[in-house]
């Protein structure tokens, strides 16, 4: 079992049913999945550049990631209906547990001039997203074949439609929000 998933089973759902003051175990809030995104737009010129981003999106998640495709057209970003765009993995049960621990206590303390994520980052029915500037803060990431920097988007999809829930569900795994 993960670390995280162990200690939410064991210490953030007691944490949570004082706050909240429930007693159902299953009423409380709890991480649904997990879904990283990398957005290639330099593929349309480079086809080497989406090969690359979507190895590198695997390393760092464990999964094989899926390419995403654009579904309309936009002439102004030269983009035709079926071009490459992107990747993205979602990650449930142990592989996200294991991703988040990863995420908190090795990546973003590795992010230059890190002052924690930002906690109005919530979209109003419990789900948080932060951005990654480039894929390097991940150590599964060899520096020395990065051709490019690639950013990333993480969303983390809960079980509640209340942001201050969600807020105090993520607090007990120890992501680090900035102060107010």
């Amino acid at each position: 079992m993960a670390r995280l998933q162990d200690r939410y089973k064991n210490e953030i759902v007691n944490r949570l049913k004082e706050k909240l003051g429930r007693t159902n175990p299953l009423s409380l809030p709890r991480l649904q999945k997990i879904v990283v995104n990398m957005g290639v737009g330099k593929a349309l010129q480079d086809k080497n550049r989406m090969e690359q981003a979507a190895e590198q999106l695997g390393q760092i998640t464990g999964q094989r990631p899926q390419i995403t495709k654009a579904r309309m057209a936009v002439a102004g970003f030269r983009l035709r209906i079926g071009n490459e765009i992107g990747c993205r993995v979602t990650l449930r049960g142990q592989r996200m547990y294991e991703f988040l621990d990863r995420l908190i206590s090795i990546a973003l303390p590795r992010i230059r001039d890190f002052r924690g994520v930002n906690p109005k980052s919530f979209d109003g029915h419990g789900n948080y997203s932060l951005g990654l500037s480039e894929q390097q803060v991940f150590p599964e990431i060899d520096p020395d074949k990065v051709n490019f920097s690639q950013g990333m988007d993480i969303t983390f999809v809960t079980s509640t439609d209340n942001d201050d829930e969600a807020r105090e569900l993520l607090r007990g795994f120890g992501m680090p929000f900035r102060e107010a």
